[in-house]
């Protein structure tokens, strides 16, 4: 039987379809194993060859496990809504779901393809309604709680609701940045909207006015990290910032708990930074400076209420307060309009406008363009006195803090280089430290020039500085994170719809039974002529259910229905709970989660953040969603550049590559280009309307050279590698070991197919020890020992490798393996049928066919087969070889038996011939033996 690959991979994927293969229990005498991948975006392009890296090596670990003796939970699903399916339905008219469905349809066919062993029954869509109603279901959760600081959990906003109505909010402790006090009295006095409003100041999803990153083109908020230098990730289009009523999420009260929980989970260093600095927890102290003229004067410090007379400052650095030589805003700051004066109004308008098309990242990246403008007003500084200039800076940022800073310039380089840019004097407060050229932000030394902290240690005066501020009612010690809470609405169509509906715009909650409200249709996927989002298009009637007086247009970010589907596959098709509680205890959290460190800030917080919050509610038992995560590494693309000069000519890249500075550059696609880096010239000419005609400038060799580059794989860098072609030209075996043979999971590697043929070539080379000539060539005849020491070492290598997730290694063990065993001619069942154990998780299709086609056993069963026990003594040799040395020089080699003592080997030395003849009838004075090692003999 020759390997006709194809053939076996297509009986084997309808075998384990038919006979649902890799189905997981719900309950298991077996201990439970869960292994996850972050689901993936259906892209029209579908998978390119990067995208299954993760995938493989998930997939070999699940089926590892499973050989192990685990109940593997291994699913797979799709993250459904997005942007890309609206603007293309946009252009198009086309509905969103067609596009998605269709391209679902694509990615299942290409994943069945490379042999995944998903447990494809509880494949999840986020755009399904029967998903999207549990999305709406736990919004609804999240609203309806609030964040009890004295507990250090969320809890039910019934519970909250009761404590106002008996007491007020006096003795609340909360999350919340809602300032003012009332009785319980005033609580039952307020009237309806009133009591929302102070409610929604203190739930976990609430409506606030919140700048965001708004992109006119796409017509929608972006989230931090679809923003790139200004750039709106999709598309390339301009953001700006802009000041929306917004659903938002509570994260920032769940900031510390993110932290701590990092101690618990075994992910990489690098992702936990990553995570930390995203939180960016600071420790410090807020305090009050009074605006110049400001009635009445301060009251004691309550966080804010005094606000229009008074501009509120959190700073790490308390013990720096006396040398504050300015202020600074950011642009949006309320009181900017405010406290500006007329002198000045006109170039604060202007600097806020430019100020607003920049994304919040930029604007914290952009350290060299030091930009600023005086508002004319003055703050009073709080202990001195003195009249201090405010000043408005697009390097603060009104979602961070308190949108305004005190500037040290002695002791922030930042505000060193604003003073030093604007002429503004410099106050030095460390004794014995030059500031003339940098400022000195170390946090040793000794403060001076600072009243009541001169002579002490800075980090005495530290908490001096918080005991004095507290003591004079100016401001309080406090702890602040970087972490802003998140921006839970989109003004897009292709995403889940809000439970949500308003009277008298109070907002109201749909019951659960109406729950899911389903997406109405609408004429058009845009914003209305108003600026509304595209459901404001829908007809009342459109929309399944409707009450009030409208239902909410806005539709909820990509990353509500990701923070919890790896719980909805623990029960997906459950209609009575988002999971029963009895499986996610069983499945508990994901066991190993692989995916891509591009979402190791957004996803993993927000999904941390609701895990954490259905466990403080009851509905789970654990508060950290993955236990063990690997970032997979990226494969790059070879793109391929052409270069058209200023006469509109395509010239060759050998003839110009000293100077392409008046050329432009093109990228092609990598089907056009020759082994030999030339273009296809006919076939250019075919691909796009501008190289119809255009005019060829050849080498002297007649063609035209591209230069070729490494990028990310991409459609729009034309170097996309899909896996179809080379599953159909070697197989999805090949593919999958292949991937793995790139290098280490977590690294960065080109691709490039040189090496492939290598490959397939190994696993023809496997067959060929089961098959000659047509037919099995397995005998049940013992192995040799030679055969069983290359067994035993690939067995203790694999399960090593594997253990520490090292899967590249292993192709090479397997190589080794095989390579030996044809040396060898070992076509022993009782080896071969091991090998096939090992060789299963990587090259699934040829493993099943040898395990039941030439090995005899049941089809299927080699997915659930005992892994293979390693024997040490396999690896022991019988005999030694000692060298025998006579007065330090080696003399003669003897072999004998590895059991044997000190004693024996000394005694079998010495009744050897040539020994004697060494001696020389003389009696040994003294004999070294070092079992397994050497023996000398000093005569």
């Amino acid at each position: 039987m020759e390997y006709n690959f194809n053939e076996i991979e297509r009986k084997w994927r309808k075998y384990w379809a038919d006979h649902k293969t890799f189905a997981a229990e719900d309950n298991s005498v077996k201990p439970k194993y869960y292994v996850l991948d972050m689901f993936p975006y259906p892209s029209g392009a579908g998978l390119h060859v990067g995208h299954p890296l993760g995938y493989i090596a998930s997939d070999i670990y699940a089926r590892y496990k499973r050989l192990r003796g685990y109940n593997v939970l291994h699913p797979m699903g799709y993250d459904s809504f997005g942007l890309p399916a609206e603007q293309y339905a946009i252009q198009t008219g086309q509905h969103p779901a067609i596009t998605t469905e269709q391209n679902i349809v694509r990615y299942r066919d290409q994943l069945d393809k490379i042999g995944f062993s998903f447990d494809w029954d509880r494949e999840v869509r986020t755009s399904s309604p029967e998903y999207y109603k549990w999305t709406q279901w736990i919004f609804k959760q999240i609203f309806n709680s609030w964040y009890n600081t004295k507990t250090d959990k969320a809890e039910s906003i019934d519970s909250l609701i009761a404590e106002f109505e008996k007491n007020g909010n006096a003795g609340v402790n909360a999350v919340s940045e809602f300032a003012n006090t009332f009785t319980a009295e005033a609580w039952k006095n307020y009237s309806e909207k009133e009591q929302s409003d102070i409610l929604m100041e203190y739930r976990l999803a609430y409506l606030a006015d919140s700048w965001v990153n708004w992109c006119p083109a796409l017509g929608t908020v972006l989230a931090n990290d679809e923003v790139i230098n200004g750039l709106s990730e999709r598309g390339g289009h301009p953001v700006e910032q802009k000041l929306m009523r917004q659903w938002s999420m509570r994260i920032k009260a769940y900031a510390e708990r993110l932290l701590t929980g990092l101690e618990t989970v075994d992910w990489t260093d690098a992702i936990k930074d990553m995570q930390r600095n995203w939180i960016g927890k600071s420790v410090g102290a807020s305090v009050r400076f009074a605006l110049e003229g400001s009635h009445p004067p301060l009251s004691p410090f309550k966080g804010g209420e005094d606000s229009g007379h008074s501009i509120e400052v959190f700073t790490t650095r308390p013990d720096t307060i006396f040398g504050v030589s300015f202020m600074v805003l950011a642009p949006e700051h309320p009181l900017v309009d405010e406290i500006t004066t007329a002198e000045f109004k006109d170039a604060i308008d202007a600097y806020k406008t430019a100020a607003s098309l920049k994304s919040e990242r930029d604007r914290q990246a952009d350290v060299k363009n030091i930009t600023g403008q005086f508002t004319g007003a003055y703050a009073i500084h709080p202990f001195s006195g003195e009249k201090i200039p405010v000043w408005i800076g697009d390097y603060v940022l009104a979602s961070y803090g308190t949108g305004a800073v005190m500037a040290v310039p002695c002791g922030d380089q930042r505000d060193w280089d604003f003073a030093k840019h604007f002429n503004i004097p410099i106050k030095n407060i460390f004794e014995n430290v030059d500031i003339s050229e940098a400022a000195y932000a170390e946090k040793e030394g000794t403060i001076a020039n600072s009243d009541f902290l001169s002579g002490l240690p800075i980090k005495k005066a530290m908490s001096v500085a918080i005991a004095k501020i507290e003591e004079q009612g100016l401001g309080k010690g406090k702890t602040n994170y970087r972490l802003r809470d998140a921006i839970f609405s989109r003004q897009r169509y292709w995403g889940e719809p809000f439970p949500v509906y308003y009277k008298n715009e109070i907002p109201y909650l749909v019951d659960d039974a109406h729950l899911p409200i389903e997406l109405p249709e609408v004429d058009k996927y845009l914003p209305t002529e108003d600026g509304e989002p595209p459901l404001a298009r829908a007809e009342k009637s459109a929309w399944k259910y409707s009450e009030g007086d409208r239902m909410e247009f806005n539709t909820m970010p990509g990353w509500a229905g990701s923070s919890f589907y790896f719980l909805r596959y623990m029960d997906p098709h459950n209609e009575q709970e988002f999971v029963s509680k009895a499986k996610a205890d069983y499945w508990n959290q994901v066991d190993l989660y692989i995916g891509g460190s591009e979402h190791a800030t957004g996803h993993l917080l927000y999904s941390r953040f609701w895990c954490k919050f259905l466990y403080d509610m009851g509905f789970i038992s654990f508060d950290e969603p993955f236990k063990k995560m690997i970032n997979q590494g990226m494969i790059l693309g070879k793109s391929a550049i052409a270069y058209i000069g200023p006469d509109e000519k395509l010239y060759s890249y050998d003839d110009i590559e000293k100077d392409t500075s008046d050329f432009r550059e093109v990228r092609i696609l990598i089907d056009l280009i020759n082994d030999d880096e030339s273009i296809k010239i006919e076939e250019l000419r075919k691909w796009q309307p501008q190289f119809e005609n255009i005019e060829l400038v050849p080498n002297a060799n007649g063609k035209i050279i591209v230069k070729r580059e490494v990028d990310k794989m991409s459609k729009r860098w034309f170097n996309v590698v899909t896996p179809d072609d080379l599953c159909e030209k070697f197989g999805a075996d090949t593919l999958r070991m292949y991937e793995m043979f790139l290098g280490p999971l977590e690294q960065t590697k080109p691709w490039d197919t040189k090496g492939i043929s290598g490959v397939h070539n190994f696993l023809r080379k496997l067959w060929r020890l089961f098959y000659e000539n047509g037919k099995v060539i397995v005998t049940n005849e013992a192995a040799g020992k030679e055969s069983l020491k290359t067994l035993h070492k690939t067995i203790k290598k694999v399960e090593e490798d594997l253990e520490r997730f090292s899967f590249n290694t292993n192709v090479s063990n397997l190589m080794i393996c095989v390579n030996e065993l044809t040396e060898q001619k070992c076509h022993s069942k009782e080896v071969l049928e091991q090998v096939v154990i090992l060789l299963a998780p990587y090259a699934p299709h040829a493993a099943e066919e040898l395990w039941s086609e030439a090995l005899g056993n049941a089809a299927g069963t080699v997915s659930t087969a005992p892994f293979p026990k390693f024997n040490p003594e396999m690896l022991v040799e019988a005999n030694v070889s000692y060298p025998v040395s006579f007065n330090g020089k080696m003399r003669m080699k003897v072999d004998l038996p590895t059991a044997f003592s000190a004693k024996e080997v000394e005694e079998a030395v010495l009744a050897m011939p040539e020994a004697q003849k060494w001696l020389e009838g003389k009696t040994p004075n003294k004999i070294i033996v070092v079992p397994g090692r050497i023996v000398n003999i000093v005569v």
